[in-house]
């Protein structure tokens, strides 16, 4: 997901979030809030005041270098300091021991497969494999492009660079989560090359520019294909939920051989960076800058058309011609807009509650549908399916939650917008991965209210009350010991000493990302560390300290091969 580098890796030593400010919800409105139904609600619940400022639309105004893998390390046959661990059911398919450690996975380059579809710098890449699996890694995370795959013409698949690179993660020994990656690569924090859609679809985007998100303002996002037309034949024929169905069968297909045993999962992308959200926040072209609230996109016409049908059937035509345009722009705050403003907001009228229930669903139906369709592809082939959410942290202090709400998660003060998620990832035996889970409540702007570790417990107790396994992720790349500290807590889920599931760990963690600096002595070392630590697990009797030498003594006995690696590698 994007965050602003300068905000969100600099020394930020702000105070604490006042309590009074940042009241989060309570385990007992956490776990009882029920999502929307599938239809538009005949009547409203939310305590709004009838005599409040209702917001009601107006007619709107239409109108790098790839990373560098030189200095990963040559495989080096050493003992395992462990036993070998499987990857953690998580509640899937079977009981797991619990407090057994949370199994690391490592996110593999954007660009690890090329456009002419080959391994990226493959002698580098098969050494990196092995200095990870020498690490404890349990394996790596792989971005299978859309874009790469089936770029040339529908349904011509070329699985090329992707055949060998799962050959080797096979051969070393690592197990791998395939990402079903259906959006652009570019644009985002991180993002080191472009990828764009396949250049059929592009062309198709071309003849008819509502298949892209549109905001208010009429400004196009073509990072992934419009919700709206999910189900409209608009593709060469076919629908956008087919074409990603026929994707996903053709991988099974052709990595049948690998399924459940090296490929142990597939995350499904859903909207921008592959995460179920709405592009509400593109920082391509400086559109949007952290922390600004960002900006509803539903203004394309086929989600126009959903919008007006559920205005009619609520009994409000008159609302149906457009979102809320009193919502301020990408980077205004909360209390810069008559929407999203504490007092008064028209977030909390009988509009608002109208807007943002249709708004959210159409995400949630969105998710739905593909995966309904992900579970019957994979369905007895021993892989596990994920969905990855968003960890939008900034204004979460406030009452209105205004940059979750533009980017389609119906979370307020007043609201649980995480536990419908979960519920419907539940529905389909799938896991829910979580982002920010390195980040801490003090070392974010506190004047944007930032509160990503009390947004991780929300998700973590939704997570609970909805019976799904949880996985998480790192933002942005760490790879300091106060990070690692961060990710052990919060994948061990002990924070909230009120919730019912301290005897509950991650299913997984997947570590952002390969690349040089990860290979430098220092941070090596520092990561061997936590993988180590992240194995042993909450519950083990082994003390710290004792962790810590076995990490220390593996870190020294490999330092040789790994700076006699890194120097061939570099020539």
């Amino acid at each position: 997901m994007a965050f602003n580098l300068t905000h969100q890796l600099g020394s930020l030593a702000g105070t604490p979030i006042k309590s009074g400010e940042m009241t989060a919800p309570s385990v007992e409105s956490s776990l009882s809030v029920s999502p929307p139904s599938a239809r538009m609600p005949i009547s409203m619940n939310m305590n709004y005041t009838s005599n409040r400022n209702v917001s009601p639309p107006m007619s709107p105004v239409l109108g790098a270098t790839r990373a560098d893998l030189s200095v990963a390390c040559k495989a080096f046959a050493v003992e395992t300091m462990e036993e070998q661990r499987t990857y953690k059911e998580g509640g899937i398919g079977g009981e797991t021991e619990k407090g057994g450690g949370v199994p690391v996975f490592v996110m593999m380059p954007l660009d690890s497969v090329t456009m002419g579809n080959t391994v990226n710098r493959r002698k580098a890449m098969r050494a990196s494999l092995q200095a990870l699996k020498s690490a404890g890694v349990e394996g790596i995370m792989i971005d299978v492009w859309w874009g790469l795959v089936e770029r040339e013409s529908p349904g011509a698949y070329n699985w090329g660079g992707y055949n060998e690179l799962l050959e080797m993660a096979n051969k070393v020994g690592l197990k791998v989560q395939a990402v079903m990656s259906f959006h652009q690569c570019g644009g985002n924090v991180g993002d080191s090359v472009t990828i764009p859609l396949p250049q059929w679809v592009v062309e198709e985007v071309d003849k008819d520019s509502d298949l892209a998100y549109t905001d208010q303002w009429g400004r196009r996002n073509h990072e992934y294909i419009s919700l709206g037309a999910d189900t409209l034949p608009v593709l060469k024929g076919r629908t956008p939920v087919q074409c990603y169905s026929d994707f996903m069968r053709a991988f099974r297909d052709n990595f049948k051989h690998l399924l459940g045993d090296t490929i142990v999962e597939i995350q499904v992308g859903m909207g921008p960076a592959g995460e179920l959200r709405y592009p509400s926040y593109p920082e391509q072209d400086g559109t949007w800058r952290f922390p600004g609230i960002g900006a509803f996109q539903c203004y394309d016409k086929y989600s126009l058309s959903s919008l007006k049908a559920a205005a009619e059937a609520y009994g409000k035509p008159e609302w149906g011609g457009t979102g809320p345009t009193d919502a301020g722009h990408y980077n205004n705050w909360p209390e810069d807009t008559q929407f999203f403003k504490k007092e008064d907001g028209g977030w909390n009228t009988e509009y608002g509650e109208f807007f943002l229930t249709w708004y959210s669903q159409m995400l949630l139906d969105h998710g739905e549908r593909i995966l309904s369709s992900a579970k019957s592809i994979f369905e007895d082939t021993g892989v596990k399916i994920s969905v990855k959410v968003a960890g939008i942290h900034w204004h979460y202090g406030t009452r209105s939650h205004a940059p979750e709400l533009t980017a389609g998660y119906y979370n307020t003060r007043f609201r649980d917008g995480y536990l419908p998620i979960a519920q419907m990832l539940a529905r389909h035996n799938a896991i829910f991965n979580f982002t920010c889970i390195e980040m801490r409540d003090h070392e974010q702007p506190q004047d944007a209210l930032c509160a990503p570790e009390k947004l991780v417990n929300q998700v973590a107790l939704a997570t609970l009350a909805a019976e799904v396994p949880l996985a998480g992720e790192n933002a942005l790349p760490r790879y300091d010991d106060y990070a690692h500290e961060q990710i052990l807590k919060a994948s061990a889920l002990s924070f909230d000493q009120n919730s019912e599931g301290e005897n509950r760990e991650m299913c997984a963690f997947t570590y952002l990302r390969m690349n040089p600096e990860l290979f430098k002595a220092d941070n090596w070392g520092k990561f061997v560390g936590f993988v180590k630590k992240m194995g042993e697990g909450r519950d083990s009797d082994r003390c710290r300290e004792e962790v810590e030498r076995e990490a220390e003594h593996f870190v020294h006995v490999t330092q040789p091969l790994v700076q006699e690696a890194a120097v061939a590698l570099t020539h």
